[in-house]
C-alpha cells in the first residue's frame, strides 16, 4: 500500500531537512529556507530569537498572502516570543512556532490537504 501523500500539482514538499540545508521539490537550500505555496527561496535567519530586519521583512513579504506560516525555530522549539508575535500579526502573518522538524512534517501534511501555506525554516 502507498502511503505517499499525494499532493497538489506545483504545491512545495518538503523532502529533506538537517545538515544544514533542506530538499524543496527537488532544489537544494544550504541554510534557512522559506518555503511558499508556488516555490522556496533562501532566508537569511541563523536564529529564531535574533531575527534581523532583513529576516523578519522577507517573512512578511512572502508570508502575508498565505493563511498560516509556519515558523521553524531550529533544533529545539523556542519559548513565546512576544515581540516578534507582535511584528507579524500586526502586519497580517498568522504563525505557529514549532522546531524545525515539526515544521517540515506539518507543512507536508498541511500542503497535501490543499491549505495555504508557507514554512520559515531555520536550518539543522
Amino acid at each position: 500500500m502507498d502511503l505517499t501523500p499525494v499532493s497538489a500539482p506545483g504545491r512545495q514538499k518538503i523532502q529533506k531537512y538537517g545538515n544544514g540545508r533542506f530538499t524543496v521539490s527537488g532544489a537544494v537550500f544550504n541554510g534557512s529556507v522559506l518555503v511558499l505555496p508556488d516555490g522556496a527561496v533562501a532566508w537569511p535567519a541563523t536564529d529564531i530569537a535574533a531575527l534581523s530586519d532583513e529576516a523578519v521583512s522577507a517573512l512578511i513579504e512572502h508570508a502575508r498572502s498565505v493563511d498560516i506560516c509556519l515558523i521553524g525555530c531550529g533544533a529545539n522549539a523556542v519559548p513565546f516570543l512576544p515581540d516578534l508575535r507582535k511584528r507579524l500579526k500586526e502586519a497580517g502573518v498568522h504563525v505557529d512556532f514549532m522546531d524545525t522538524g515539526a515544521a517540515c512534517r506539518t507543512f507536508n501534511v498541511l500542503v497535501a490537504e490543499g491549505r495555504s501555506l508557507a514554512a520559515a525554516l531555520i536550518a539543522i
